[in-house]
């Protein structure tokens, strides 16, 4: 390895790392989101509401592909707004949510808009490109070490995460466990179900 290739690689490292740690994220987020989208999907006005969603001709579903990711993004800069002027538990919370959230509302309208959408032949155009891209550069990257080490620290922390959570159990336990402590140990169990297959 040259001079210059050492350089850019020690350059580039840190940048790769925190791809690494995105993706992560990202799949978490849109695993999460997916689970909960799926917990609320069988209430009927949902189910009805879906129907209507996938009846859509090709631009009214484009529509409403497009219409969370706008409306989520002044909820986005209140958050940013409210971390800068001194509230980062609040801003940071509501960004989690909205990514959340946003991820869960983008799988599922991603889903139920496909078919009218690639009917549109300038969108499956783009489509396809961008699936192709994004595969492979998904691929590049979970071949890198960065990706590697970071799924394996990733794997620690679920583990350190179990850990702490069977400590605590025994103190929640039973009828008069408190509704936070239910709601966690049912979201570390669907997490945990995702994680064994």
């Amino acid at each position: 390895m040259t001079r210059q290739n050492k350089w850019r690689h020690r350059l580039l490292a840190p940048l790769v790392y925190l791809a690494a740690v995105l993706l992560l994220l990202e799949d978490w987020f849109w695993d999460l989101g997916a689970k909960l989208v799926n917990l609320i999907a069988s209430w009927p006005p949902l189910r009805v509401l879906e129907t209507r969603i996938k009846a859509l001709k090709p631009y009214p579903a484009l529509c409403a592909f497009v219409l969370p990711g706008l409306l989520l993004f002044p909820v986005k800069v209140l958050a940013v707004l409210a971390i800068a002027s001194g509230h980062p538990i609040s801003g940071v919370t509501v960004i989690v949510a909205a990514k959340i959230g946003g991820a869960a509302l983008v799988a599922r309208l991603y889903t139920l808009t496909k078919p009218a959408l690639l009917s549109l032949a300038w969108f499956a155009r783009w489509h396809d490109a961008f699936m192709r891209i994004k595969d492979r550069w998904i691929g590049r990257l979970k071949a890198t070490d960065a990706y590697r080490r970071a799924s394996m620290m990733s794997a620690l922390m679920r583990s350190a995460v179990r850990a702490l959570v069977r400590r605590l159990r025994p103190a929640s336990r039973g009828r008069h466990a408190s509704r936070p402590a239910r709601t966690f140990r049912r979201l570390l169990a669907m997490w945990r179900a995702r994680h064994r297959h």
